[in-house]
Protein backbone atom coordinates (compact mmCIF):
# COMPACT_ATOMS: atom_id res chain seq x y z
CA UNK A 1 0.00 0.00 0.00
CA UNK A 2 1.54 3.40 -1.23
CA UNK A 3 1.95 6.03 1.74
CA UNK A 4 -0.02 9.22 1.34
CA UNK A 5 1.41 12.35 -0.76
CA UNK A 6 1.90 14.29 2.44
CA UNK A 7 3.75 11.42 4.58
CA UNK A 8 5.36 10.33 1.38
CA UNK A 9 7.16 13.57 0.84
CA UNK A 10 8.24 14.04 3.84
CA UNK A 11 9.84 11.09 3.84
CA UNK A 12 11.89 11.92 0.25
CA UNK A 13 12.92 15.05 2.00
CA UNK A 14 14.22 13.74 4.99
CA UNK A 15 16.17 11.24 2.98
CA UNK A 16 17.29 13.91 1.00
CA UNK A 17 18.52 16.09 3.69
CA UNK A 18 20.00 13.02 5.20
CA UNK A 19 21.93 12.66 2.58
CA UNK A 20 23.45 16.37 2.17
CA UNK A 21 23.79 16.76 5.46
CA UNK A 22 25.20 13.17 7.07
CA UNK A 23 26.28 11.29 4.03
CA UNK A 24 27.93 13.35 1.71
CA UNK A 25 30.27 15.05 4.27
CA UNK A 26 31.70 11.52 5.33
CA UNK A 27 32.17 10.31 1.53
CA UNK A 28 35.83 10.86 2.54
CA UNK A 29 36.23 9.05 5.55
CA UNK A 30 34.46 6.12 4.38
CA UNK A 31 36.36 5.47 1.33
CA UNK A 32 39.46 5.82 3.78
CA UNK A 33 38.42 3.76 6.22
CA UNK A 34 37.03 1.10 4.23
CA UNK A 35 33.55 1.13 6.72
CA UNK A 36 30.54 3.19 7.48
CA UNK A 37 30.60 4.41 10.91
CA UNK A 38 27.97 2.86 13.13
CA UNK A 39 26.91 6.26 14.21
CA UNK A 40 25.11 6.86 10.46
CA UNK A 41 23.87 3.00 10.97
CA UNK A 42 22.04 3.66 14.04
CA UNK A 43 20.65 6.64 12.20
CA UNK A 44 19.87 4.95 8.95
CA UNK A 45 17.77 2.09 11.04
CA UNK A 46 15.78 5.52 12.83
CA UNK A 47 14.80 6.47 9.86
CA UNK A 48 13.21 3.06 8.80
CA UNK A 49 15.57 2.69 5.83
CA UNK A 50 16.14 -1.29 6.51
CA UNK A 51 12.53 -1.97 6.16
CA UNK A 52 11.81 0.05 2.89
CA UNK A 53 10.20 -3.11 1.36
CA UNK A 54 9.01 -4.90 4.01
CA UNK A 55 5.23 -4.49 5.00
CA UNK A 56 3.82 -2.11 7.85
CA UNK A 57 2.49 -5.10 9.74
CA UNK A 58 6.53 -6.73 10.27
CA UNK A 59 7.64 -3.40 11.22
CA UNK A 60 8.46 -1.87 7.90
CA UNK A 61 7.28 1.09 5.84
CA UNK A 62 5.60 -1.00 3.25
CA UNK A 63 6.93 1.21 0.10
CA UNK A 64 5.81 0.11 -3.49
CA UNK A 65 8.35 -0.34 -6.06
CA UNK A 66 7.68 3.54 -7.28
CA UNK A 67 8.30 4.59 -3.75
CA UNK A 68 11.42 2.36 -3.17
CA UNK A 69 12.69 3.66 -6.64
CA UNK A 70 12.18 7.19 -5.65
CA UNK A 71 13.99 6.31 -2.48
CA UNK A 72 16.66 4.65 -4.05
CA UNK A 73 17.42 7.49 -6.44
CA UNK A 74 18.25 10.08 -3.43
CA UNK A 75 20.62 7.51 -2.01
CA UNK A 76 22.45 7.69 -5.07
CA UNK A 77 23.38 10.91 -4.55
CA UNK A 78 26.37 9.90 -2.76
CA UNK A 79 28.62 6.82 -2.00
CA UNK A 80 26.59 3.76 -2.79
CA UNK A 81 28.04 2.06 -0.15
CA UNK A 82 25.84 3.88 2.23
CA UNK A 83 22.71 2.36 0.15
CA UNK A 84 24.53 -1.23 0.31
CA UNK A 85 24.60 -0.91 4.58
CA UNK A 86 20.70 -1.43 4.21
CA UNK A 87 20.20 -2.15 0.49
CA UNK A 88 20.17 -6.42 0.82
CA UNK A 89 17.29 -5.84 3.60
CA UNK A 90 15.78 -3.97 1.15
CA UNK A 91 16.14 -6.20 -1.79
CA UNK A 92 17.84 -9.30 -2.43
CA UNK A 93 18.05 -10.35 1.56
CA UNK A 94 14.73 -10.17 2.44
CA UNK A 95 12.49 -10.60 -0.27
CA UNK A 96 12.60 -13.78 -0.93
CA UNK A 97 11.10 -14.47 2.43
CA UNK A 98 8.30 -11.61 1.47
CA UNK A 99 7.45 -13.72 -1.92
CA UNK A 100 7.64 -16.87 -0.39
CA UNK A 101 8.17 -17.45 3.34
CA UNK A 102 5.67 -18.98 5.44
CA UNK A 103 3.98 -16.78 7.93
CA UNK A 104 5.56 -18.33 10.67
CA UNK A 105 8.89 -17.23 8.96
CA UNK A 106 7.72 -14.03 8.41
CA UNK A 107 6.77 -13.32 12.02
CA UNK A 108 10.23 -15.08 13.07
CA UNK A 109 12.28 -12.70 10.53
CA UNK A 110 10.91 -9.87 9.30
CA UNK A 111 10.54 -7.63 12.44
CA UNK A 112 14.33 -7.46 13.10
CA UNK A 113 14.95 -7.18 9.37
CA UNK A 114 12.70 -3.94 8.91
CA UNK A 115 14.29 -2.95 12.28
CA UNK A 116 18.15 -3.25 11.17
CA UNK A 117 18.32 -5.82 14.19
CA UNK A 118 19.39 -8.01 11.44
CA UNK A 119 21.41 -7.84 8.47
CA UNK A 120 20.31 -10.29 5.64
CA UNK A 121 22.28 -11.29 2.80
CA UNK A 122 21.51 -13.03 -0.41
CA UNK A 123 23.68 -16.13 -1.36
CA UNK A 124 23.72 -17.48 -4.77
CA UNK A 125 26.89 -16.48 -7.01
CA UNK A 126 29.67 -19.70 -6.27
CA UNK A 127 33.37 -19.78 -7.62
CA UNK A 128 32.53 -21.61 -10.68
CA UNK A 129 28.84 -20.02 -10.90
CA UNK A 130 28.11 -16.56 -11.61
CA UNK A 131 25.86 -15.95 -14.32
CA UNK A 132 24.53 -19.33 -14.82
CA UNK A 133 22.95 -19.22 -11.82
CA UNK A 134 20.98 -22.49 -12.89
CA UNK A 135 24.41 -24.26 -12.39
CA UNK A 136 24.43 -23.98 -8.39
CA UNK A 137 26.92 -27.06 -7.09
CA UNK A 138 26.32 -26.24 -3.19
CA UNK A 139 23.95 -28.95 -2.21
CA UNK A 140 21.54 -29.66 0.69
CA UNK A 141 20.57 -33.34 1.19
CA UNK A 142 17.36 -34.10 3.45
CA UNK A 143 18.31 -35.92 6.86
CA UNK A 144 15.00 -36.41 8.82
CA UNK A 145 13.72 -33.04 9.95
CA UNK A 146 17.29 -31.41 8.79
CA UNK A 147 18.91 -30.22 5.73
CA UNK A 148 23.14 -31.18 5.33
CA UNK A 149 23.92 -27.93 3.39
CA UNK A 150 27.42 -27.98 2.13
CA UNK A 151 29.40 -25.43 -0.20
CA UNK A 152 31.05 -21.86 -0.93
CA UNK A 153 29.15 -19.20 -2.09
CA UNK A 154 31.77 -15.83 -3.60
CA UNK A 155 31.30 -12.08 -3.36
CA UNK A 156 28.07 -12.11 -1.29
CA UNK A 157 27.46 -8.02 -0.48
CA UNK A 158 27.12 -7.93 3.52
CA UNK A 159 28.42 -11.09 4.48
CA UNK A 160 30.80 -9.81 6.77
CA UNK A 161 27.98 -8.56 9.22
CA UNK A 162 25.03 -10.77 7.92
CA UNK A 163 22.72 -12.91 10.82
CA UNK A 164 20.73 -14.64 7.90
CA UNK A 165 21.63 -15.78 4.63
CA UNK A 166 18.93 -16.52 1.56
CA UNK A 167 20.95 -19.73 -0.28
CA UNK A 168 20.45 -21.34 -2.84
CA UNK A 169 21.59 -25.46 -3.36
CA UNK A 170 20.53 -28.06 -5.07
CA UNK A 171 18.49 -30.59 -3.54
CA UNK A 172 17.77 -32.59 -6.15
CA UNK A 173 18.97 -34.74 -8.99
CA UNK A 174 17.52 -32.67 -11.59
CA UNK A 175 19.84 -30.66 -14.13
CA UNK A 176 19.48 -27.32 -13.91
CA UNK A 177 17.99 -24.51 -12.06
CA UNK A 178 14.96 -27.35 -11.60
CA UNK A 179 17.23 -28.77 -8.99
CA UNK A 180 17.61 -25.92 -7.07
CA UNK A 181 16.28 -24.68 -4.00
CA UNK A 182 16.07 -21.89 -1.28
CA UNK A 183 16.86 -21.55 2.24
CA UNK A 184 16.48 -19.55 5.30
CA UNK A 185 20.10 -19.90 7.03
CA UNK A 186 20.99 -18.06 10.11
CA UNK A 187 24.36 -17.22 10.65
CA UNK A 188 24.97 -19.48 13.78
CA UNK A 189 24.22 -22.59 12.69
CA UNK A 190 27.23 -24.60 12.77
CA UNK A 191 29.14 -25.09 9.87
CA UNK A 192 28.83 -21.84 8.81
CA UNK A 193 32.15 -19.87 8.52
CA UNK A 194 33.15 -16.43 6.66
CA UNK A 195 35.95 -15.39 4.43
CA UNK A 196 37.85 -12.48 4.51
CA UNK A 197 36.15 -9.11 2.62
CA UNK A 198 37.51 -8.95 -0.60
CA UNK A 199 39.74 -5.78 -2.04
CA UNK A 200 37.49 -4.29 -4.67
CA UNK A 201 38.22 -1.70 -7.32
CA UNK A 202 35.24 0.65 -5.60
CA UNK A 203 32.58 0.88 -3.19
CA UNK A 204 34.84 1.09 -0.47
CA UNK A 205 32.61 0.70 2.61
CA UNK A 206 30.71 -2.28 1.15
CA UNK A 207 32.71 -5.43 1.96
CA UNK A 208 32.26 -9.16 -0.30
CA UNK A 209 32.95 -11.96 1.24
CA UNK A 210 33.30 -15.79 0.99
CA UNK A 211 30.14 -17.54 2.45
CA UNK A 212 31.32 -21.48 3.29
CA UNK A 213 29.07 -23.96 4.18
CA UNK A 214 30.48 -27.25 6.33
CA UNK A 215 27.37 -29.57 6.38
CA UNK A 216 25.11 -27.14 7.86
CA UNK A 217 22.29 -28.74 9.60
CA UNK A 218 19.53 -26.23 8.18
CA UNK A 219 16.13 -26.88 9.76
CA UNK A 220 13.38 -28.17 6.82
CA UNK A 221 11.21 -25.25 8.18
CA UNK A 222 13.96 -22.87 6.94
CA UNK A 223 13.07 -23.90 3.21
CA UNK A 224 11.81 -21.13 1.41
CA UNK A 225 8.92 -23.03 -0.79
CA UNK A 226 8.84 -26.13 -2.23
CA UNK A 227 11.78 -28.38 -2.87
CA UNK A 228 13.09 -26.98 -7.02
CA UNK A 229 11.42 -24.04 -6.53
CA UNK A 230 14.44 -22.13 -5.68
CA UNK A 231 15.77 -20.60 -9.06
CA UNK A 232 11.87 -19.32 -9.63
CA UNK A 233 12.22 -17.33 -6.54
CA UNK A 234 15.85 -16.01 -6.72
CA UNK A 235 14.59 -14.64 -10.36
CA UNK A 236 11.51 -12.80 -8.89
CA UNK A 237 14.06 -11.42 -5.93
CA UNK A 238 16.03 -10.25 -9.25
CA UNK A 239 13.58 -8.85 -11.38
CA UNK A 240 13.01 -6.24 -7.60
CA UNK A 241 16.37 -5.82 -6.78
CA UNK A 242 17.49 -5.01 -11.01
CA UNK A 243 14.76 -1.83 -10.55
CA UNK A 244 16.39 -0.58 -7.65
CA UNK A 245 20.21 -0.73 -8.92
CA UNK A 246 18.66 1.29 -11.84
CA UNK A 247 17.17 3.92 -9.44
CA UNK A 248 20.47 4.80 -7.75
CA UNK A 249 21.79 4.44 -11.05
CA UNK A 250 19.95 7.67 -12.17
CA UNK A 251 20.23 8.90 -8.54
CA UNK A 252 24.22 9.26 -9.08
CA UNK A 253 24.07 10.15 -12.82
CA UNK A 254 21.94 13.66 -11.05
CA UNK A 255 24.82 13.78 -8.56
CA UNK A 256 27.35 13.40 -11.15
CA UNK A 257 25.79 15.89 -13.57
CA UNK A 258 25.02 18.66 -10.77
CA UNK A 259 29.01 18.66 -9.76
CA UNK A 260 29.98 18.83 -13.38
CA UNK A 261 27.60 21.91 -14.34
CA UNK A 262 29.07 23.63 -10.52
CA UNK A 263 32.79 23.14 -11.80
CA UNK A 264 31.94 23.77 -15.48
CA UNK A 265 30.46 27.21 -14.08
CA UNK A 266 33.63 28.16 -11.89
CA UNK A 267 36.78 26.59 -13.95
CA UNK A 268 37.72 28.80 -16.35
CA UNK A 269 40.20 28.53 -19.25
CA UNK A 270 40.77 30.74 -22.61
CA UNK A 271 38.80 33.21 -20.51
CA UNK A 272 35.85 31.80 -19.74
CA UNK A 273 34.11 29.64 -17.63
CA UNK A 274 34.39 26.09 -19.25
CA UNK A 275 30.58 25.48 -19.30
CA UNK A 276 30.77 27.92 -22.09
CA UNK A 277 32.74 25.86 -24.64
CA UNK A 278 30.49 24.08 -26.64
CA UNK A 279 32.07 20.85 -26.80
CA UNK A 280 31.58 20.87 -22.45
CA UNK A 281 27.78 21.51 -23.42
CA UNK A 282 27.61 18.83 -25.58
CA UNK A 283 28.90 16.18 -22.94
CA UNK A 284 26.42 17.94 -20.41
CA UNK A 285 23.98 17.66 -22.85
CA UNK A 286 24.35 14.04 -23.22
CA UNK A 287 24.69 13.27 -19.75
CA UNK A 288 21.27 15.14 -18.63
CA UNK A 289 19.31 13.24 -21.63
CA UNK A 290 20.46 10.07 -21.04
CA UNK A 291 19.28 10.50 -17.02
CA UNK A 292 16.61 11.41 -18.07
CA UNK A 293 15.81 8.71 -20.14
CA UNK A 294 16.80 6.20 -17.74
CA UNK A 295 14.41 7.99 -14.79
CA UNK A 296 11.88 8.21 -17.16
CA UNK A 297 12.18 4.21 -17.70
CA UNK A 298 12.72 3.48 -14.27
CA UNK A 299 9.42 5.20 -12.60
CA UNK A 300 7.22 3.54 -15.92
CA UNK A 301 8.55 0.48 -15.19
CA UNK A 302 8.39 0.53 -11.22
CA UNK A 303 4.53 2.06 -11.58
CA UNK A 304 3.52 -0.94 -13.72
CA UNK A 305 5.61 -3.20 -11.69
CA UNK A 306 2.90 -2.19 -8.88
CA UNK A 307 -0.07 -2.18 -11.03
CA UNK A 308 0.79 -6.39 -11.23
CA UNK A 309 1.72 -6.18 -14.90
CA UNK A 310 4.73 -8.90 -16.36
CA UNK A 311 8.21 -6.39 -16.02
CA UNK A 312 10.66 -8.93 -16.61
CA UNK A 313 11.60 -7.06 -19.86
CA UNK A 314 11.05 -4.00 -18.89
CA UNK A 315 13.53 -4.64 -15.38
CA UNK A 316 16.01 -5.92 -17.36
CA UNK A 317 16.03 -3.09 -20.15
CA UNK A 318 15.87 -0.35 -17.37
CA UNK A 319 18.87 -1.97 -15.71
CA UNK A 320 20.56 -2.66 -18.77
CA UNK A 321 20.01 1.27 -19.33
CA UNK A 322 20.32 2.63 -16.26
CA UNK A 323 23.60 1.37 -15.07
CA UNK A 324 25.50 1.92 -18.77
CA UNK A 325 24.26 5.24 -18.64
CA UNK A 326 26.39 6.03 -15.29
CA UNK A 327 28.95 4.70 -16.73
CA UNK A 328 29.48 6.94 -19.60
CA UNK A 329 28.05 9.95 -17.37
CA UNK A 330 30.84 9.20 -14.68
CA UNK A 331 33.37 8.79 -17.83
CA UNK A 332 32.19 12.19 -19.19
CA UNK A 333 32.09 13.59 -15.67
CA UNK A 334 36.08 12.83 -15.24
CA UNK A 335 37.09 14.51 -18.74
CA UNK A 336 34.89 17.74 -17.68
CA UNK A 337 36.97 17.92 -14.23
CA UNK A 338 40.04 16.84 -16.52
CA UNK A 339 42.90 16.82 -14.50
CA UNK A 340 41.11 16.89 -11.10
CA UNK A 341 38.58 14.08 -12.38
CA UNK A 342 41.51 11.82 -12.12
CA UNK A 343 42.47 13.33 -8.54
CA UNK A 344 40.76 11.68 -4.97
CA UNK A 345 40.14 15.19 -3.22
CA UNK A 346 37.55 15.73 -6.06
CA UNK A 347 35.57 12.15 -5.59
CA UNK A 348 34.98 12.37 -9.07
CA UNK A 349 37.23 9.15 -9.96
CA UNK A 350 35.79 7.51 -6.89
CA UNK A 351 32.18 7.36 -8.02
CA UNK A 352 33.52 6.50 -11.83
CA UNK A 353 34.80 3.14 -10.06
CA UNK A 354 32.04 2.92 -7.51
CA UNK A 355 29.60 2.63 -10.60
CA UNK A 356 31.68 0.23 -12.46
CA UNK A 357 30.21 -2.66 -9.92
CA UNK A 358 26.47 -1.76 -11.28
CA UNK A 359 26.40 -3.13 -14.71
CA UNK A 360 28.02 -6.61 -13.23
CA UNK A 361 25.88 -7.53 -10.02
CA UNK A 362 22.13 -8.24 -10.37
CA UNK A 363 22.97 -9.59 -13.66
CA UNK A 364 25.42 -8.41 -16.22
CA UNK A 365 25.08 -6.33 -18.99
CA UNK A 366 25.22 -9.07 -21.00
CA UNK A 367 22.55 -11.35 -19.17
CA UNK A 368 19.71 -8.41 -19.28
CA UNK A 369 20.39 -8.51 -22.92
CA UNK A 370 19.38 -12.00 -23.51
CA UNK A 371 16.42 -11.71 -21.11
CA UNK A 372 15.19 -8.68 -23.10
CA UNK A 373 15.84 -10.36 -26.40
CA UNK A 374 13.98 -13.83 -24.88
CA UNK A 375 11.07 -12.01 -23.96
CA UNK A 376 10.45 -9.64 -27.04
CA UNK A 377 10.86 -12.57 -29.16
CA UNK A 378 8.12 -14.43 -26.97
CA UNK A 379 6.08 -11.55 -27.10
CA UNK A 380 6.05 -11.22 -30.82
CA UNK A 381 7.99 -7.61 -30.70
Amino acid sequence: MALDAETFDALIDTVRRFVTERLRPLEAEVEAADAIPEHIVEEMKALGLFGLSIAEDYGGLGLTMLEECRVAIEMGRTTPAFRSTFGTNVGIGSQGLVMAGTPEQKAAWLPRIASGEIITSFALTEPDVGSDSGAVKARAVKDGDVYRLSGTKRFITNADKAQLFTVMARTGDEPGARGVSAFLVPRDLPGVSIGEPEKKMGQRGAKVADVIFDDVPVPAANRLGEEGEGFKIAMRVLDRGRLHISAVSVGVAERLIADCVAYASERKQFGKPIAEHQLIQAMLADSKTESLAARALVLETATAKDAGKDVVMESAAAKLFATEMVGRVADRAVQIFGGAGYIADYGIERLYRDVRLFRIYEGTSQIQQLIIARETLKRGG
